[in-house]
């Protein structure tokens, strides 16, 4: 699928029939392999010159930020399906392939009346649009909060034994509570495991002989019991501190224990959930808002051939997909159907700089020219 393609309309000298015939013609001799398309753009509402000019100040901002949140859409969709592991079946509009969307376009007459001044059809655009785009904002951030959440959880878990979290770690079993002991938890480096056990009993007075013991270790720590009276405690830390040994505060809590799973089970399946719905959701308004813009196109085409060649419409509407390096050859086919005089003009304007392309484009061209990206 081509990911680039030009929407272009030409001035009809004779008939639309005999023009599209020589456009076919010039760009099989010529092109071969340049996909070629008419494009149909309806009989819109004209209205004034001045509210054309008007419109085509505004046009080509109105379609980069139509064209912004298509691509937002489809970089979110992206991601999504990426972190998912779901292979992406292609974008669609209403279940169309969306190059077939623009290579076989055509208006939707119930949702954008063609006696519609040109105004309305574009603000009702733009509007339709920013609304999807600040759904969108909602629900990424409610996604990436869960996220957020989720990931603050598994660091904890998943850090060195100096800061993660201990509590699925430590069974009942390893813990002595009673009126006057306490078991205390002591992060050992790695290369200083003989050390802490040689002299564990020693750093203070009344610890409880041979009750250390090794429940975890990493690449860096490991992480040891340690039982005594509760009275020493306090001396039996500072001297571990000393001798470069960290003893953790750690209080052991069944319910806690639990809670902490529940709420990472709960954030678990918010995520999936969330992760699905914002899915779905987003192949939805990709397809709204890639046909608002195909509609828009049809709007810029229509507005700027106008301004181009004046009353009354009378001009050919094509997409195509050059190649890069056919893209010279094809402005030379586009160029030469046109009229002689009008190509003279144009070019003589371009080369002296006096002359912007309508609808902001960088190059000038004797006929419209614009260019869609899908990505």
């Amino acid at each position: 699928m081509a990911t680039r393609y030009w929407v272009v309309s030409l001035p009809v000298q004779s008939s639309s029939s005999t023009l599209w015939s020589r456009l076919q013609e010039s760009i099989s001799k010529n092109s071969f392999d340049t996909p070629l398309y008419r494009f149909n753009t309806p009989d819109l509402r004209v209205g004034t010159l001045d509210s054309l000019l008007s419109l085509s100040d505004d046009l080509t901002k109105s379609n980069n930020f139509v064209e912004g949140v298509s691509h937002k859409i489809r970089r979110q969709i992206e991601e999504l399906e990426r972190v998912s592991g779901v292979e992406s079946s292609g974008l669609t509009v209403d279940g169309v392939p969306v190059d077939s969307y623009l290579t076989r376009f055509a208006w939707d007459e119930a949702k954008y009346p063609t006696m519609s001044p040109l105004r309305e059809i574009v603000d009702g655009i733009h509007v339709q649009v920013a609304k999807i785009e600040d759904d969108l904002k909602v629900r990424v951030a409610e996604y990436s909060n869960v996220r957020s959440q989720l990931n603050v959880i598994n660091r904890k878990q998943s850090g060195s034994l100096a800061v993660r979290d201990l509590s699925n770690l430590v069974k009942p079993e390893d813990i002595v509570i009673s009126e006057h002991l306490v078991t205390l938890l002591a992060v050992v480096p790695k290369y200083s495991q003989k050390e802490w056990t040689a002299n564990y009993e020693t750093m203070t007075t009344y610890v409880v002989p041979r009750s250390s013991k090794k429940l975890h270790e990493d690449n860096e720590y490991a992480l040891f019991t340690v039982t005594l009276f509760a009275r020493v405690a306090d001396n039996f830390k500072t001297s571990a501190r000393e001798k470069g040994f960290q003893i953790r505060d750690f209080e052991y809590s069944p319910e806690a224990q639990e809670n902490c799973k529940s709420e990472l089970e709960r954030l678990v399946q918010d995520q999936e959930s969330l992760r699905s719905s914002l899915l779905q959701w987003c192949y939805t308004s990709y397809g709204e808002v890639f046909s608002s813009w195909m509609h828009f196109c049809a709007v810029r085409t229509f507005a700027e051939s106008i301004l181009r060649y004046g009353l009354p419409p009378n001009f050919l509407a094509a997409v195509l997909a050059p190649s890069m390096k056919s893209e010279k050859k094809v402005r030379s086919i586009l160029e030469g159907l046109c009229d002689s005089r009008n190509s003279g003009y144009w070019k003589s304007e371009d080369e002296s700089g006096a002359m912007a392309g309508l609808g902001g484009d960088a190059d000038t061209h004797p006929y419209v020219s614009f260019t869609i990206n899908f990505i």
